[in-house]
């Protein structure tokens, strides 16, 4: 057995390391009460059938009852912000245009002529109302009825509610989602905690300072989950191990919707005990793709100070000068920490005082096999000034590495390296003859969350 793990009860073993609460037990200022939330309930270990990732009638039964019953994140408010403005939003075989129709009010429509049934908005956009391209016939932003040409063709309509169909549109974080489903939970009871945890963070007052996009060949599960543990790390991001405390991590679950991993920075690995304060320091500063600059240059770890807490101060400087306000309450954690919630189903978000990270994976389209892998970094602006344009989306072609995104930095190549095996872990489940997966009791508990949480809403 490892030495790096202490014989416990059956899913409850873990690291002999620094745990991320030791960790907190140094800080210097008060810890928030989200950080100090530790809850990870066993959840069992069977296999997990690889028919969850690789089989169409699986997809089939998420298409008929996961994606029309979540709320699920669409766009930024940025993204449509003047009245007119709308964005075309699709999952699987649904199509939707979510659209600004006042300076508070957004709506979501069905994106499908009462007519004929073209989609009415090929794509993103601005219009002062609805035409369809076909025939002609045309809808206010609001969505009402408003003509169809040679009228006197469709006297058979006047008793008819040719209003466009709306579905219900939530707003959290600058986030918009929409759920399908009229009797759906309140957003904020979905999300919860998420708005309790992001208190210290607005991310409505963000701005979207990087955004990409590229297929993968893969399940969207799959490439949800390549982020929602650090066990990888050691294996497949083994650069970054001199300021990772991979198998530190903690992982948390907080009802069906949301989860949570910290994994602590600034900190050497376990499997890596010989790392300097020096190391840690230089290659957290240049690979980590998060901190306040991407440069060692010109910083030394003085005597006495560790790694981590020479980062976190750098960054508490560097931050605090972006946004023009200073950030003495900030914990080290929040400063350099790997802190990242998901949101059922497929949305991740970092915590952090500047350059948030943001996951979303899409099915492509109608195909199971593989899935639209989007990143977006969030990024704080001084206090009182004008919020920055927002990042246009850069779809990266399928031949095209992510590091070919110079607007994601140092992420590019970590990508690249995790995009290697998102692809590989779909062809290799096909080809499987044990048939099923078998995940970590600890490391890979968000994992069994996820595919709980699935099975609860297929089971319904």
């Amino acid at each position: 057995m490892s030495e790096l793990i202490k014989v416990k009860q059956q899913g409850e073993a873990r690291c002999e390391g620094l745990s991320y609460q030791d960790l907190l037990n140094d800080e210097t200022i008060e810890v928030p009460a989200y950080l100090r939330e530790n809850t990870n309930p066993f959840m069992g270990d069977d296999d997990l059938d690889v028919a969850r990732w690789v089989d169409r009638d699986f997809h089939e039964q998420e298409k008929k009852k996961l994606w029309p019953k979540v709320w699920q994140m669409t766009c930024r408010e940025e993204d449509i912000p003047e009245i007119g403005d709308h964005h075309v939003y699709e999952i699987v075989d649904q199509s939707i245009i979510v659209t600004r129709t006042g300076e508070n009010e957004i709506k979501a429509f069905i994106n499908s002529c009462l007519h004929r049934g073209r989609i009415l908005r090929d794509c993103d956009g601005h219009a002062e109302e609805f035409v369809c391209p076909f025939h002609g016939a045309t809808w206010s932003i609001k969505g009402e009825f408003k003509a169809i040409p040679c009228k006197w063709d469709f006297s058979h309509l006047d008793q008819k509610d040719m209003s466009l169909p709306q579905v219900k549109v939530g707003i959290w974080g600058g986030f918009i989602f929409i759920n399908f489903d009229e009797n759906c939970v309140p957003l904020e009871d979905y999300l919860s905690p998420l708005p309790e945890h992001f208190a210290r963070f607005p991310l409505h007052d963000y701005y979207k300072g990087a955004h990409v996009e590229r297929v993968v060949q893969c399940n969207w599960k799959v490439g949800a989950e390549a982020f929602m543990e650090s066990f990888h790390t050691l294996e497949t991001h083994s650069e970054i191990l001199t300021f990772t405390g991979d198998a530190n991590s903690q992982y948390d679950t907080f009802g069906d919707h949301v989860s949570r991993s910290v994994t602590p920075m600034g900190v050497a690995s376990p499997h890596r005990p010989d790392v300097t304060a020096e190391e840690t320091m230089r290659d957290i500063l240049v690979l980590s793709g998060r901190m306040a600059t991407d440069s060692a240059e010109g910083h030394e770890v003085p005597k006495g100070v560790t790694a981590r807490t020479y980062v976190a101060e750098t960054n508490r400087e560097m931050f605090g000068d972006i946004i023009g306000q200073p950030l003495d309450d900030a914990t080290q954690s929040e400063l350099e920490d790997a802190i990242l919630y998901m949101l059922f189903p497929n949305t991740q978000v970092w915590i952090g005082y500047h350059g948030n990270i943001v996951y979303r994976f899409l099915p492509n389209g109608d195909d199971h096999s593989s899935c639209i892998f989007e990143t977006m970094i969030l990024m704080r602006y001084p206090k009182g000034t004008k919020r920055p344009e927002p990042a246009m989306k850069n779809t990266l072609r399928p031949d095209q590495a992510f590091s070919e995104a110079p607007e994601i930095g140092a992420l590019g190549p970590v990508f690249d390296q995790d995009d290697s095996n998102m692809a590989a872990v779909q062809k290799g489940m096909i080809a499987s003859r044990k048939g099923a997966v078998s995940l970590a009791s600890y490391q890979e508990s968000r994992i069994r969350h996820l595919h709980q949480t699935i099975d609860k809403y297929l089971k319904a």
